[in-house]
Formats: C-alpha cells, structure tokens, sequence
C-alpha cells in the first residue's frame, strides 16, 4: 500500500481509534444507499470492521467506481467481524416516506448482526432506534469514519445489484444505467412507458 493511501486510512479511522481508546471495542458503521432514487428499495447496511482493517480504497461510496466497490465490498465481507443488510422496498417507502423507511431499516439491519455493538456510528440520522445502542450521527460520515464508509459501500453494492436483477425486468427503464435516480433519460422513459411496479409513486407524481 503506498504511504498516500495508508495515510489517507488512518486519518478516517482517527475518530474510531480514538472511541477504542475510550473502551469501546465493537463500533458499528451505519449508511445507506437509495434515498433519493424514483424507483426501488432504500438499502442500509450495519457492519463491524476489526481493530486492524486497512482495506485500499475504501471510501464514501459515491467517490468510487463500480467496478473498483465491487472488489472492494468482497473484502469488507471478508473481514467485517459482522454486517447487517435491511432491504425497505417501494411500496413501503410510499406507505411511510422515505426518512421512516430508513429509520426502520436501520433497526433491521441491526437486528441482523451476530454481535452487539457497544456504539454505533451512523451517516446524518437522528431519532433512530438502535435498540438501546448508543449512537453518534456524523454529518458526511462516509467520508469521514471508516466503518461508515465501508457500511456505505455495502449498501450501495447491495443496491446496484438489486437495480441491476430489476433491468432485467424492465428493461425500457435503463435501471442498470441509473439505478432508479432522476436522471433525464430516466424521466424520459417514464413520460414514455409510464410507472412500473418499482416505481415509488410518492417520487414520481410530477412526471405521470
């Protein structure tokens, strides 16, 4: 690893290393994936990494290619002491907004891990229910803490292949391009074809 890179790492575990110091052993990254999408699931993943994790590359989602996160996500599970994935799908997004499913799938995800975080840190959300584990919301927190970063790449990995499945289904929609999200071509295609079963009906009722 080049000394840019191990430098690059170290600083986004500065904060986590410093909570180990304060005797929190098990810190668990929170971030989502899907928020802002016209279509399909909101995804949020939970994950534990080891003390020692150093894993090249890992990052804000969003500042990574695809190909480059898939490789990446591979190794995070590897090494993750424990993950979680919750999968809040379009329908119960348009049932109780997008902030609420998130919440929700927080809660889930967490339910999913084999081991109990002694705190949790999670990517701007607040209110949330941790089930009793206490949290701290850091505002850009993908880019800032290791865990969450590497919590971010699960869920956006997790999410991609999902929209990827759902191409499939639809294919005049272009999800494996986009993904769901607005884009004019996306618009596009539903001003043509209408809304397809994914569709979350609460996003999209200024184009149909």
């Amino acid at each position: 690893m080049k000394e840019k890179e191990e430098a690059r790492l170290l600083e986004l575990k500065e904060k986590e290393n410093e909570l180990r110091k304060k005797g929190f052993k098990y810190i668990c990254g929170i971030d989502e994936a899907g928020r802002g999408p016209l279509a399909g699931p909101v995804v949020i993943a939970s994950v534990i990494m080891p003390v020692d994790s150093m894993i090249e590359g890992v990052n804000d989602s969003k500042k990574i290619s695809e190909k480059k996160r898939e490789k990446i996500y591979e190794q995070i599970l590897e090494e993750a002491i424990s993950y979680g994935v919750a999968i809040i799908g379009q329908d119960e997004i348009d049932e109780i907004n997008i902030l609420n499913a998130t919440k929700k799938g927080v809660t889930v995800s967490l339910q999913e891990l084999s081991q109990r975080p002694d705190l949790i840190l999670v990517d701007a959300l607040n209110g949330i229910d941790t089930l009793g584990i206490p949290y701290d919301s850091i505002i850009k927190g993908d880019a800032k803490c290791y865990s969450i970063a590497a919590a971010s790449i699960i869920a956006k990995v997790t999410r991609d292949r999902i929209m990827r499945e759902w191409d499939r289904v639809y294919p005049e929609y272009g999800f494996e391009k986009h993904k769901g999200y607005g884009t004019s071509a996306h618009i596009s295609a539903i001003k043509e074809h209408g809304l397809c079963p994914i569709h979350r009906r609460s996003f999209t009722k200024n184009f149909v």
